[in-house]
């Protein structure tokens, strides 16, 4: 199964931290946002990852063409061409990342929509932001997923106001899909999306300024093809620099919610 993880857009909000990087490649302790994220779902088994670049994308490829340089010891004959050596103490994650160019002004279901080539063999595949961190159960969100014969899964958690709000009828079937709620501390949509490859044909289109939040996911909600999976545990987005601090303030003091990997 493959996860797409949306990496392209350009963090305004915190730019005075990501000016010169993309977001998802803030750092929390010594490895960028992006891969405690990927962490997550590895832990649950799901290692193949398509990464919708975008704003400074070069930054996310070089990260990953050079992931095993950075971390092993290595041995370079310079007499040779590609001849590193990377040692046996060196121990890589076993993931396989695909790096997709969807442009730098290309609204989130639009750079969902340019990465469906490399989806043409998933029944379901996920979906989830760069910037979100959770404890989320992956395995019981598929489950859920799978059992709903929805087309669409989205994950809803319980923080501010400033994101998607989420109604849900009986079943968990979505019933509305409020991108710009007026008040807050009501059940949001948090990333972490299960998705069947009929949505494609369904309810996506070509077009720069497609967007999941505002055109796919309500689109779904119409036809009652959204369902809900409520998380309560933990959920942080990290939007402003504050929330940036928080993150790694939980990392270095050993009581990070997320790492649910050892």
């Amino acid at each position: 199964m493959k996860v797409v993880i949306l990496c392209g857009g350009k963090g305004t909000r915190i730019r005075e931290i990501s000016e010169m990087i993309p977001k998802p490649m803030l750092p929390i302790g010594e490895k960028p946002m992006l891969w405690h994220i990927m962490k997550i779902y590895s832990h649950y088994g799901i290692n193949d990852f398509i990464l919708c670049l975008g704003y400074r994308g070069w930054v996310i490829k070089e990260f990953f063409l050079n992931y095993c340089a950075k971390l092993a010891d290595v041995t370079v004959s310079l007499n040779k061409h590609d001849s590193a050596v990377y040692h046996n103490s060196f121990i890589g994650e076993d993931w396989k990342v695909t790096l997709v160019e969807t442009g730098e002004d290309s609204m989130t279901g639009a750079r969902v929509w340019k990465a469906r080539k490399y989806l043409k063999d998933e029944d379901i595949f996920g979906v989830t932001y760069g910037d979100g961190l959770s404890d989320i159960n992956i395995k019981a969100l598929l489950r859920a997923h799978k059992k709903s014969k929805a087309l669409g899964t989205v994950t809803g958690v319980y923080p501010s106001s400033r994101f998607g709000e989420i109604k849900a009828e009986k079943k968990g079937i979505i019933s509305e899909f409020d991108e710009k709620p007026a008040v807050g501390d009501k059940l949001i949509g948090g990333g972490y999306m299960f998705f069947n490859k009929e949505v494609f044909n369904k309810y996506f289109r070509d077009g720069e300024d497609l967007v999941l939040e505002s055109e796919v996911l309500p689109k779904m909600v119409q036809y009652k093809k959204l369902h809900l999976y409520k998380h309560r545990g933990f959920w942080q987005c990290i939007d402003t620099p504050r929330e940036f601090d928080l993150v790694n303030k939980m990392w270095r003091d050993g009581k990070a919610p997320w790492k649910i990997w050892k």
